[in-house]
């Protein structure tokens, strides 16, 4: 048995197709007796949409209550797997990041996170639940929703592979894997079968989109092997490692 943590961005999620089909990822290897950890984003251009809503009231909108709304759009995704694993016969939880424990600095829109501050995730796994947990989203030492930036889901989900120690950190993408360039705009990008830690820094600071630096520096520093794969295929992907 091996403990997982999946991450599926908001492209990967955008309708109940492509959430039913995130779903049986996670139901397969939950059914070959792996322990298994959902990280979701919001389903795509929700988060957008909450944040147009927000500047509709106040153009300038920040701080505490924008981190309350933009949350939301996490909350939907890991509910609405929960209710399609629970079809698929699989038994799931939806966690939100306070319900999971992920404490972060004491700051909106762009947190850091801490550590991870209680057992729940530990205790739903015992259960032989699939636990799904939101992404890009902490609480602070107030009990404040707090947001973690652009990448958040990503980070979220590399933290959680190393506070839990999981033995794999897969994150799933609308590309399968890190090339040298945009493969959408460049017939001539280079697929990696391996990049270093170092190597994919300098990739997501020079522009990059498929992982955010921060998220690279956490597994770095945690030592989390993150593989980058695409959610609508079995092809291999890239592994992101020492």
């Amino acid at each position: 048995m091996a403990r997982y943590v999946l991450k599926f961005g908001g492209s990967s999620l955008a309708d109940p197709k492509k959430l039913y089909a995130a779903a049986r990822k996670l139901a397969a290897l939950r059914r070959e007796g792996h322990e298994v950890i959902g990280v979701l984003s919001a389903q795509g251009g929700e988060t957008d949409a909450l944040l147009a809503k927000a500047r509709q009231i106040d153009p300038d909108c920040g701080g505490r209550e924008l981190d309350a709304l933009l949350a939301t759009g996490e909350q939907v995704s890991v509910c609405l797997c929960a209710m399609a694993l629970r079809r698929l016969n699989v038994p799931a939880v939806s966690l939100s990041g306070r319900q999971a424990g992920i404490r972060t600095e004491d700051r909106f829109n762009d947190a850091r996170v801490l550590w991870l501050d209680n057992d729940r995730i530990e205790r739903e796994l015992q259960k032989g639940s699939v636990v799904l947990v939101t992404g890009f989203q902490g609480v602070n030492g107030d009990g404040d929703v707090t947001t973690l930036g652009r990448g958040g889901s990503d980070t979220t989900a590399v933290a959680l592979a190393a506070f839990l120690h999981a033995d794999h950190c897969k994150i799933y993408t609308d590309v399968d894997g890190v090339y040298s360039a945009d493969p959408r705009k460049d017939p001539d990008a280079v697929k990696y079968s391996r990049i270093s830690y170092d190597d994919m820094l300098t990739l997501a600071r020079s522009g990059a989109k498929v992982l955010h630096d921060r998220c690279v520096e956490l597994a770095k520093q945690y030592q989390v092997p993150i593989e980058v794969l695409s959610a609508s295929g079995d092809v291999p992907g890239t592994l992101v490692g020492a």
